[in-house]
């Protein structure tokens, strides 16, 4: 049986593989991107209108990576004319972060972050309530993930990416530094693929694609299926930003949360918020999709209290899976001809241009 050649292979078309696909094709490599379901399927976790692009953090390695971030995102803006990253500014608010060192260690990481009393926030976002300090980063915003992703796969077929559909891979070997093959099931049947580098960028089946790869090891990756909504605006109007909420456990308002809170405004389906990382651990082929109701409850319960600029009784769960690392850093290593991304641990989405540009980097390297 004859032997399919190819320089680079990219499994999965998810963001990270999409960004990685782009950066490759761009600096001419020979990409092609196997994806083992249709585009834009909603069965992992890069689906969805909106992402914040959030720059809450005081490590200086990732404030690094969004100041580079930003700029590769105002790239595939120009060359999709269209627009991917908004500014709306983010507020992060609750007991569970150091609001003042938080500042600090972003203005010194090149964002710009002011810290509001309550009732300033208060007056400036009536859709949100506030019981204690306010950080907000007016630099912030939010991502459009569908056309993003759709963008870094457009932008990678034009420099010479070749798309797979429907296209599954299973039984990777490695033969060599610059030699592994793989099987490759589709309409046509299976066959078999050598390629001098294999990127998997496979989300929640990444597990399951490199398990008992020779010289592949991965960390613990916990796959859970988590469950944002949409809640209808009261008004129209007001001015949204994204929002972080972080509870305490000695906190009597927020002792009861699952864990901390994320939002944002998805124009033309309402507020989204959501649990960060808080549902149960599913396999990604056997996800029911339906949303667990305790979880769901506590989140109306949450906008409730909190979100006062919405009906809490009028919402749209959606579902999605996160892929964990124990201390949610992302998995970005090369082991022989096998480069892995994995473990984007619900924070990853900001990150993508720059993570693909690192994968990309390991694979040409």
């Amino acid at each position: 049986m004859s032997v399919e050649q190819l320089d680079v292979a990219v499994i999965g078309a998810g963001a990270m593989g999409a960004a990685t696909a782009w950066h490759l094709a761009r600096a001419g490599k020979e990409v092609a991107v196997f994806e083992q379901f249709e585009p834009g399927h909603v069965r992992g976790a890069s689906h969805g209108a909106s992402r914040n692009f959030n720059v809450a953090y005081v490590e200086p390695s990732y404030l690094a990576w969004l100041r580079d971030a930003e700029v590769l995102w105002r790239e595939l803006e120009a060359e999709a004319d269209r627009p991917l990253l908004t500014t709306t500014g983010i507020v992060t608010h609750g007991p569970g972060v150091d609001h003042v060192a938080t500042s600090a260690a972003i203005s010194a990481g090149g964002f710009a972050a002011e810290v509001l009393d309550p009732s300033e926030a208060a007056a400036r976002w009536p859709g949100l309530r506030f019981d204690g300090p306010v950080l907000h980063n007016a630099g912030a915003g939010r991502v459009d993930a569908n056309a993003s992703v759709a963008a870094f796969l457009s932008g990678a077929a034009r420099a010479g990416a070749q798309m797979r559909w429907n296209s599954a891979v299973s039984d990777i070997e490695v033969r060599g530094d610059d030699d592994v093959r793989f099987s490759v099931t589709d309409a046509e049947g299976c066959r078999r693929v050598r390629a001098r580098r294999l990127v998997c960028t496979a989300g929640a089946w990444t597990a399951k694609t490199l398990g008992g790869v020779a010289g592949v090891t991965l960390p613990a990756l916990r796959v859970t299926q988590e469950q944002p909504a949409h809640f209808r605006p009261v008004d129209g109007a007001p001015h949204w930003p994204g929002f972080n909420h972080h509870p305490a456990a000695s906190d009597p308002a927020t002792s009861w949360f699952l864990a901390p809170v994320y939002g944002m405004l998805t124009p033309g389906q309402g507020v989204k918020a959501g649990w960060h990382a808080a549902g149960p651990e599913t396999d990604p082929d056997r996800r029911s999709f339906l949303p667990d109701r305790e979880l769901t409850a506590a989140l109306v319960r949450y906008a409730a209290e909190w979100i006062p600029g919405v009906d809490a009784a009028a919402f749209a769960e959606i579902t999605c899976t996160y892929t964990s690392t124990v201390d949610a850093r992302f998995v970005l290593d090369r082991m022989g001809p096998i480069v892995v991304g994995a473990g984007f641990s619900g924070h990853g989405f900001k990150f993508t241009p720059v993570v693909g540009r690192t994968l990309a980097a390991l694979a040409a390297g």
